[in-house]
């Protein structure tokens, strides 16, 4: 996907999915802009501690909003979530696994690489070989 976005690895910014279509856009990407002030950049594999936690700081993530184009998401849905609220659960021990290539390199300026590495999952020897 060429979005002239890149990632935290310094590669272009991978597309995400489609099933459930992601991104703040809904464009299948962790793209973002100036609109996007919740800073929907990392791309996780949610889990279900990590949906209860959401739901614990007011952020429900497993009921559907069908006026945003929201699913409502299950435990191994693929998501771009915002870098507050996995921070907030970094911190509480719960953060959602994160795909490193199609995680927008906006996030550090949030959050540093080193923690977003601890969790990180579909790692390729060359990124643009992610298969998320």
């Amino acid at each position: 996907m060429a979005t002239g976005e890149r990632n935290v690895l310094g590669g272009e910014l991978e597309e995400c999915g489609t099933d459930p279509l992601t991104g703040f856009f809904r464009d299948g990407c962790c793209s973002t802009g100036p609109q996007d002030e919740g800073s929907h950049t990392i791309y996780a594999v949610v889990t279900a501690e990590f949906l209860e936690h959401q739901r614990s700081i007011g952020n429900d993530l497993s009921t559907p909003m069908p006026q945003y184009r929201f699913p409502g998401l299950v435990p191994g849905d693929r998501w771009c979530v915002t870098a507050r609220n996995w921070a907030l659960a970094f911190d509480d021990g719960v953060a959602a696994p994160v795909v490193l290539a199609a995680t927008n390199q906006k996030v550090l300026e949030l959050i540093p690489l080193e923690a977003l590495q601890q969790l990180a999952v579909d790692v390729p020897d060359t990124p643009g070989d992610l298969e998320a």
